[in-house]
This record gives structure tokens, C-alpha cells and sequence, in this order.
């Protein structure tokens, strides 16, 4: 939950330092705030060469990858062009009404079946699944296979690079029937209106359109649970906090601001570049064809950018933090992101004021071979 104390260090003493990744290739870490925002806004550093056969990848996921994650432009100003409609803030605004529905639904099954309860289970991962779902047009009853195959798809452990193709490929397949499904019987989600999409003419390809209702659903389901398990319980760590946000809708829009920037569930190994040219940064040369990961749960917390950055303060500049990203890959989705982190904060104050931490953090079990290290389960009572 806390960040290792060699991360305070690094962005103190080595902002930019060389690490050994995972899959056993060198990298640099950009931990410090400036650099870090570098690599991930300056098109010199590039996301799509990672992808290339033979190149430094840092996650098997990535080998061969044309999402709109891992694209260039201009490919991924052409794909983000194409989609970035939906994603647009009032279109979050409009699912807010179903997403409080939802979470109200959840808890009263949580509640129904009384203390104790893993929040992780019965709210931080079926809200978000079931969100991107609906969204998506996926029928909720092969949410099991989605979980199975997305947390496959994110290990980081080298060794099982068969396991992660062979996860991808049946997402893959899986999703080629779907649109296939919506082409003949339309609805009216997002993958309908993927379909539709035209713009002077072009439109979204087979391909692009499985690889993207891919991404979706990989990224609006494991990383939202993951923001929801880390911010549960740190704001359970400081219950003036918690028992403020439930009636005050601005505080809990500065709540969930500097969550996003003080827990650790920001994404580091995932965002991996490539220097395409040799480049400065922050003193150091990076060549041409070395990687750079920035340390995003470290910059964060950078002391030159976050006054007292070990504190959960709400009254920092709001736009500052990079746990979406930074840049032409700035998280398409961080809206919606932001309205169901809102709306559970908001419900659990309102209606478990009394909520509480059964163990220690030192208790909790993590996962950790994983992009996003999240929380196995939550133990809570009331």
C-alpha cells in the first residue's frame, strides 16, 4: 500500500537509473515527476516500437500489439479520431444514474449477507465489470471467462508468454463473434456504434475493432479495480475524510483526485517506450533503441512537484497527477473512471459509516506478478 521507500530515494537521488526488467532486459526508470512526464508526452520515446519483434517489451501483452494503447501516430491519431465520441466527459455523465444503481445494488447484497465482507468480491470487481460490460454490449454472464483471460494477459512472469497468447487469442476470437453478432442484430452500445463509426470516409476494420473492444475491456475492468481497492482503503485510513465525502459532491471530486495520485495503483511497466533517437533527459543519455519506464507511482510523489507528497491533502492542483497517463495516451476513459470511483466513495460513506479495516495492511495479500498490483481481498466489517 505504502510506496518502498527506494522509490523516495530514487526520485531524490537518481530520477533516471538503470533497472533490470522482469523478462531479465535492461531498462532505464524515469521516477522523478519531470522526466517521467517526458517520456510519457514526448514523441521520442515511443510505444509502438516496443511492440516490434525482437524488441524490449516488459510485458508479453505488448509482443505484436496494434491497439490504440501501443500505437504511434499517426495510427493512433487516426484510431483515437475515430472513438474518442464516446468517451467524452458527458457521455460518463450520462452513465452515472446506472453506475449509482449498480453500486446501491451491490451493497445491498453485501449487507443482506451482514459482516463480515471482502470488498474486493462484492464491490471493487463486479461494479467495474459489469460497467464496461453493459457498455460494451457483453453479455455479463461471460464476465468469469473475461477475468480469467484478462489477468492472464497482464503477468508480467516471462515464463508464461504461451499461457498469455493463448488468453489473447481466445479474447480475440470471442470478440470477433460478438461483433459479428451486433453487425446482424444492433443494439445500442458501444460496440454497435464502433461499427457505425465514420469519418471523411474511413471507418474502423475488423481487426482494429476486436483489438479495441480488447482494450476496453481489459483496461476499464482491471485498472478501475484496482483504483477502487487501493482507494477503499486508504480513505478507511483517514475516516474524517471518510465520513465527509457522502453528502459533499465537491470534496469527493478532491478526494478522488488525490487518491489517483497517493495510492499505488498507478501503472508503471505497462507504459514502457522506446527512444527512437538519442535523447537527453533529465542529464542522462538514452539511446536510440533503449527502453524507458516511467515510474508513475513515484513521480507522483515527488517532493519538487507535491508539497508533502506522503500525505493525503485535498487541496493540491488537481491537474497535476499522472495516474492517467500524460500526453496522447492520456486514459480515454479516465471520466467514467473518475464518476464510479466518485459514486463508491460517496455510497459506502453514506451508508456504512461505521465501515472498518479488519486486518492490518501488513495482512493483506497482494497480486503481484501482475501490470496492476492490486489487493486479493479487503477485509471490512461495520
Amino acid at each position: 500500500m505504502r510506496p518502498p521507500a527506494e522509490y523516495a530515494r530514487l526520485v531524490r537521488e537518481e530520477p533516471i537509473s538503470r533497472v533490470t526488467l522482469p523478462s531479465g532486459e535492461l531498462a532505464w526508470l524515469a521516477a522523478g515527476y519531470e522526466p517521467a512526464r517526458t517520456v510519457l508526452s514526448d514523441l521520442r520515446f515511443s510505444k509502438q516500437a516496443s511492440t516490434r519483434p525482437g524488441a524490449i517489451t516488459g510485458l508479453p501483452i505488448t509482443e505484436g500489439s496494434e491497439s490504440i494503447f501501443s500505437s504511434d501516430p499517426p495510427a493512433h491519431t487516426r484510431l483515437r479520431r475515430l472513438i474518442a465520441g464516446p468517451f467524452r466527459p458527458r457521455n460518463a455523465e450520462a452513465l452515472r444514474p446506472r453506475i449509482e444503481r449498480l453500486t446501491d445494488d451491490l451493497l445491498d447484497e453485501m449487507e443482506r449477507k451482514g459482516p463480515p465482507a471482502d470488498l474486493i468480491s462484492h464491490l471493487a470487481m463486479p461494479l467495474p465489470i459489469t460497467v464496461i460490460c453493459e457498455l460494451l454490449g457483453v453479455p455479463s454472464e461471460d464476465a468469469p471467462h473475461f477475468r480469467a483471460w484478462t489477468d492472464t494477459m497482464l503477468s508480467l512472469d516471462p515464463s508464461r508468454r504461451g499461457e498469455v497468447r493463448t488468453a489473447m487469442a481466445r479474447l480475440w476470437a470471442y470478440f470477433g463473434g460478438l461483433l459479428e453478432h451486433r453487425r446482424r442484430h444492433p443494439g445500442d452500445d458501444l460496440l454497435t456504434k464502433l461499427l457505425r463509426i465514420r469519418d471523411e470516409g474511413d471507418r474502423l476494420d475488423d481487426g482494429e475493432l476486436r483489438t479495441l473492444g480488447m482494450t476496453l475491456l481489459t483496461g476499464g475492468y482491471q485498472i478501475l479495480a484496482t483504483h477502487l481497492g487501493h482507494g477503499i482503503i486508504h480513505l478507511l485510513r483517514a475516516p474524517e475524510v471518510y465520513h465527509r465525502v457522502g453528502h459533499d459532491p465537491v470534496l469527493r471530486a478532491q478526494v478522488v483526485t488525490e487518491l489517483l495520485r497517493y495510492t499505488q495503483s498507478g501503472g508503471s511497466l505497462g507504459s514502457l517506450r522506446i527512444a527512437l533517437e538519442d535523447v537527453e533527459l533529465d542529464g542522462t543519455l538514452i539511446k536510440a533503441g533503449e527502453a524507458v519506464v516511467p515510474l508513475i507511482n513515484a513521480a507522483n510523489r515527488d517532493p519538487r512537484v507535491f508539497d508533502l507528497p506522503d500525505e493525503l491533502r485535498l487541496s493540491r492542483d488537481p491537474g497535476q497527477h499522472l495516474a492517467f497517463g500524460h500526453g496522447i495516451h492520456r486514459c480515454l476513459g479516465a471520466h467514467l473512471a473518475r464518476v464510479q470511483l466518485e459514486t463508491t466513495i460517496g455510497a459506502l460513506s453514506r451508508r456504512l459509516p461505521a465501515l472498518r479495516l479488519l486486518v492490518g495492511e501488513e495482512e493483506l495479500a497482494w497480486h503481484r506478478a501482475s501490470t496492476f498490483h492490486r489487493p486479493v481481498k479487503v477485509p471490512v466489517s461495520w
